[in-house]
């Protein structure tokens, strides 16, 4: 990625010049900035440029010449069009059946200095009719064409000493809009030595070179050969985009492939009919020929139709992904291209619709199976999955007749879920749809069948190695690894007790500096790391202590405080110290998060005191006994607590689990042992359900859900003018399901709202967690286990981007709802200046947490 060299303005500025208006663009000072900050809603991801320029415009009518000529003498920025009689022309381009009208062309000139080169292209653009803009800097050329983008730009390369120009190159193409541009590289005239290769210039992303000429005529015949050979191509490469789209939406199956067969494109229409995620069936051949026909006679009956040009339309058998067959009305096309040869062949796809055979089968059943009238009803449950075939030409009639009763008797069950009862909505929603809407239908069916419902399908996320490690890291429980070396964790380690620990020490007699350290505990900016070092590392038991006396939990425990001294003590022994990120620091983080959103206004009007309680007790206790590692490593290395827990939520299970033992077992720190019966059994259950609600596999579910039940009703409500309507929002928020959703994202921001504490909090945390998995990694290799998140070697790993990855996949979309629920705009603020931090890091290629002292 290239980037444009540092430079030093004192003022740089833009005129424009047309027939009717004259204006003029200051640039005030900045300091270092990305160019992604420069235009709101049009980022340059990736790209950095340190200037000392803003990149926003103040314009200002009528400069005078004189004002023009004091400030040439410093570098700046000219831009200029046309002379006022040359009329902008609107060109009609034929593309296929599509017309197009392109616009009068925009030129930008890069030259340091004016010349005769550069005056000659002027003087072209002038007499083409192009509108043309002259930028003397680099970061003048960047604003100028993100602000106009230009269809070509040609950049002055013959004096190195001004700027680089293949640096400048490289920047203008990270950028979107210059996608379709054409950029061209002005190199010096050298007849004394042999001509040079051209490659480093078109590496760097420039369309071609112009050898300097500075003839008028040259110049004005450079720019025509532009204007009808590289600029109308890529004008018509912009319309493609509409094809495409057109393309993507269709709900037919659509399948582009070489005159070799093999697939080039396909649609998601296509995808999801063969069960195929996006990219998978690239370069793949999936045509199955029909059972009774042989393949070779099949093959020649449409070959000797397609290959003469024609189109072929008939029915065959397609293979999907899991092996089933499926059959297809599909109509074939060839496309002629170079040469007259055929270069490609468009099939459009449609699934042959049973729907009849299926119901008349269903009816054979219930009428064999004298099912009650009433049950009919379920008939169509399994229509459009039952293998009709299966039921007619499968086994001696004898079995088919079971077969066909055991089938009666599962239409006629009566245990419905929520789930089939959607599927039976949607299912007798198809009787009466027209075509299109039935075949919609179809799709929303096989994804409601699925177990995933929740777990988003990664599309270009997963191409990138660090979410695509994040992910198998966090969400999956590993591959077991099933040899004779099992790694066994030390899950008999014994745990401290009340007796082997120092005497508790009183909420009134906490030493001063530790008192300091907490005095804004109640604001989201508290720094848990000051109280960290205050403590010695046991910042949870005086944080807790605070907290839950703010709260009143004693009171509602009905336990003493020395009881819930003793609590805290043993919990935060449980805690590893020797963790880098899953210690008791990080506990009374959550802690500390958990208490804030339990402050907000809009949190305390939806739960009671029970919730409260369950949730400051299950912030404190959720990561209790943290080994260090992952539930993959975990689950690859066979420990006892895998074993123990089926590989399924292993540590989230051993932390709700250890948490009630260590409270239990003694007297002296059973916070629960003066509690009803039946109240300990609704907190305990609420405490259990948040801990394993923080388990990374059903994330999105939650987060779903939450959305889903809470969010969008919310919002209903208020744009349907109901904002004073307590009761339509008191119906949302107080039902049981939606307050156990509630609290499961609650407890889920709290543990990781990282990413949205300030940023020196922010760094640390992440330079924390990091280091957390560098250790696994390592432990993995000396173990021979499998890597699990391959992209945390120690020796290799941008932080920076393993935070954006994360922050990208997980935490703007659950936190742009929790947000929407809590109102917390200063937890977003900082969310979005820690993006730009970590931006800014990977903008410059560095790996590190912090950037090199100036």
């Amino acid at each position: 990625m290239g980037c444009v060299p540092s430079t030093n303005l004192s003022d740089s500025r833009v005129i424009c010049h047309s027939s009717n208006e004259s204006e003029e663009y200051n640039f005030p000072h900045q300091t270092n900035t990305t160019m992604s900050q420069q235009q709101q809603g049009n980022p340059v991801p990736g790209l950095f440029i340190k200037c000392y320029n803003t990149s926003t415009y103040e314009a200002r009518t009528n400069s005078s010449k004189k004002d023009k000529r004091e400030n040439s003498q410093s570098m700046e920025a000219e831009a200029q069009t046309g002379r006022p009689n040359v009329k902008a022309p609107v060109t009609d381009v034929q593309f296929g059946p599509m017309r197009l009208h392109q616009d009068q062309l925009q030129v930008l000139l890069v030259f340091a200095e004016e010349d005769e080169q550069s005056n000659g292209f002027r003087w072209a653009c002038d007499k083409a009719g192009f509108r043309c803009n002259i930028a003397r800097t680099p970061q003048s050329a960047l604003e100028c064409f993100l602000d106009k983008h230009h269809d070509i730009i040609i950049i002055d390369h013959r004096h190195s000493r001004y700027f680089d120009a293949e640096a400048l190159c490289r920047s203008i193409r990270t950028t979107k809009a210059s996608e379709n541009t054409v950029i061209i590289c002005v190199v010096q005239r050298h007849t004394d030595r042999e001509e040079s290769s051209i490659l480093p210039l078109i590496t760097a992303g420039f369309t071609r070179r112009y050898i300097e000429n500075s003839s008028r005529m040259a110049c004005y015949n450079e720019l025509i050969q532009l204007e009808f050979g590289q600029v109308q191509a890529q004008f018509k490469l912009r319309a493609c985009n509409s094809l495409f789209t057109a393309l993507e939406k269709s709900q037919e199956a659509i399948e582009i492939t070489s005159e070799d067969h093999v697939i080039q494109y396909v649609n998601p229409a296509f995808e999801t009919m063969m069960g195929y995620q996006i990219g998978e069936l690239i370069e793949k051949e999936l045509t199955e020929v029909p059972i009774n026909e042989k393949k070779a006679d099949f093959l020649d009956t449409i070959n000797s139709c397609i290959k003469i040009g024609k189109e072929w339309q008939g029915m065959y058998y397609a293979k999907k992904k899991n092996g089933d067959s499926i059959q297809q009305n599909v109509k074939i096309l060839p496309v002629i291209g170079q040469g007259g040869k055929i270069r490609h062949y468009v099939s459009i796809s449609r699934l042959c619709n049973d729907n009849n055979k299926v119901e008349k089968t269903c009816e054979c059943i219930q009428a064999e199976s004298q099912t009650d009238t009433q049950t009919c009803r379920h008939k169509d449950m399994r229509k459009g999955s039952l293998d009709v075939r299966s039921t007619t030409s499968r086994g001696s009639d004898g079995s088919s007749q079971r077969r066909r009763s055991s089938m009666a008797r599962v239409h006629s069950m009566t245990i419905e879920a929520p789930i089939t009862k959607v599927i039976n909505i949607i299912n007798a929603a198809q009787e009466s749809s027209p075509m299109p809407v039935a075949e919609a239908l179809d799709r929303a069916l096989e994804i409601l069948r699925t177990t995933e419902l929740y777990s988003p399908q990664l599309g270009t996320k997963d191409e990138d190695p660090h979410t695509s490690d994040l992910v198998g890291g966090l969400m999956t429980d590993g591959l077991r690894r099933l040899s004779g070396n099992e790694y066994i964790l030390s899950a008999k380690q014994t745990h401290q007790v009340v007796g082997s620990l120092s005497s508790p020490i009183s909420l009134n007699d906490i030493p001063p500096r530790i008192t300091q350290a907490m005095e804004n505990e109640e604001q989201w900016d508290f720094d848990i790391f000051e109280l960290e070092a205050a403590t010695h590392k046991r910042p949870l038991v005086y944080l807790g202590l605070k907290i839950f006396a703010r709260f009143g939990i004693c009171e509602f425990l009905n336990c003493s405080e020395s009881t819930l001294r003793s609590w805290l003590q043993v919990i935060e022994a449980n805690y590893h110290s020797s963790n880098s990120y899953h210690n008791s620091t990080h506990s009374a983080d959550v802690l500390h998060a958990t208490a804030y959103f339990l402050s907000k206004e809009r949190v305390k009007q939806t739960l009671d005191p029970i919730d409260e309680v369950a949730a400051l007790i299950a912030a404190t206790v959720h990561d209790v006994d943290h080994p260090g590692r992952t539930n993959s490593f975990l689950c690859n290395a066979g420990s006892e607590l895998a074993i123990l827990y089926n590989d399924t939520a292993v540590l989230e299970s051993h932390h709700a689990a250890l948490a009630f033992q260590l409270t239990t077992r003694d007297g002296k720190c059973n916070i629960f042992k003066n509690m009803e019966r039946n109240e300990y059994r609704t907190l305990r259950q609420v405490i259990i359900d948040m801990v394993l609600a923080t388990e990374m596999t059903k994330h999105f579910e939650h987060v779903n859900k939450f959305v889903n039940s809470i969010n969008k009703p919310l919002a209903a409500l208020e744009e349907n003018g109901n904002n004073g309507d307590g009761e339509s929002i008191k119906t949302v928020l107080r039902s049981p399901e939606n307050r156990i959703l509630i609290k499961r994202m609650l407890i889920k921001c709290a543990d990781i709202s990282n990413p949205c504490r300030p940023r020196e909090q922010c760094i640390e945390w992440a330079g924390r967690i990091s280091e957390e998995y560098f250790a696994q990694t390592d432990e993995e290799r000396r173990q021979g286990l499998p890597v699990v998140m391959p992209v945390f070697d120690r020796n290799t790993c941008s932080i920076p981007k393993s935070q954006l990855s994360f922050i990208d996949y997980f935490i703007i979309d659950m936190f742009d709802a929790w947000d929407a629920f809590a109102d917390l705009p200063n937890l977003m603020e900082h969310l979005n200046n820690n993006i730009k931090y970590w931006k800014g890091l990977d903008g410059r290629n560095l790996r590190v947490l912090r950037p090199p002292p100036e």
